[in-house]
């Protein structure tokens, strides 16, 4: 691996970019000048409000999980890849402006609830042709990637990706027609990304399994005893090295007279 070619930099930065921009989401919902015991019925007025940060809070928390799948599977960076990743970081980034637009548009209806829809529409295409750039981007570099990935499971991670442009930009059409119905087709959006399917489509190939090591046999059966190894009696030695030491020779017997007699 080549020096400053890991993605360590480039996660953590698009980690904090992310981060802001789904805590920036909560200054859109604003506290009501209820007046006593409306409270209740002023929060209720600002639905749209809430459903903008909860569909937004889901699809930049969907874009942190992708994003964090697909460089779970990429190796090194180079210059066209940052530059590629910095697109998508400020559609990310843009994203809280088109969520208070239609916060704020999406209950007076009118021009501007589908101005509103529309904008959002086409900021959620840009990122998902964002994702579609890294995507085709790694396909024409697949020396970025781990190893072990298939081309032909690169190819279908492309295409899976596709669906975001091409959803998010037809809601645009949509968005002239009724803005709140957008609303549902961004809910469906968010619940078919939420399984990853491009990253999942990119899986390593599984490399065969070695065989399992055999268990020890028996051990085997001791030698039967050869009789020529045995030892040599004490005649053999006798033979083979002279006369066998007995010892030093014992004394003569002593002979003793009776008395009286010579």
């Amino acid at each position: 691996m080549r020096f400053g070619t890991t993605t360590d930099r480039l996660e953590v930065f698009s980690d904090g970019v992310i981060a802001i921009a789904i805590t920036l989401l909560v200054l859109d919902i604003k506290v009501p000048q209820a007046r006593p015991g409306q409270l209740i019925h002023d929060l209720g007025g600002q639905w749209p409000s809430f459903a903008a940060y909860v569909l937004s809070f889901a699809v930049i928390g969907i874009m942190w999980v992708s994003h964090h799948s697909m460089f779970e599977r990429i190796r090194e960076i180079d210059r066209g890849l940052l530059f590629t990743n910095l697109l998508l970081l400020l559609g990310i980034a843009f994203l809280p402006f088109p969520t208070a637009l239609l916060a704020e548009y999406a209950r007076r209806g009118g021009g501007n609830a589908h101005a509103a829809a529309a904008i959002y529409s086409a900021t959620m295409a840009l990122i998902g042709l964002a994702f579609l750039g890294i995507w085709l981007h790694l396909s024409r570099h697949p020396h970025l990637l781990v190893e072990g990935l298939d081309p032909e499971n690169l190819r279908q991670s492309i295409r899976r990706s596709l669906v975001s442009p091409i959803v998010f930009g037809a809601t645009i059409g949509l968005a002239f027609l009724n803005a709140l119905a957008c609303f549902v087709v961004y809910g469906l959006a968010v619940a078919y990304f939420a399984a990853g399917p491009s990253s999942a489509a990119l899986r390593p190939t599984r490399a065969p399994a070695e065989p399992a090591p055999s268990e020890p046999g028996p051990d085997p059966p001791a030698p039967a005893p050869n009789p020529a190894a045995r030892e040599p009696s004490v005649g053999a030695d006798a033979e083979a090295g002279g006369a066998t030491d007995l010892g030093p020779p014992s004394e003569p017997p002593t002979l003793r007279w009776p008395p009286g007699q010579t």
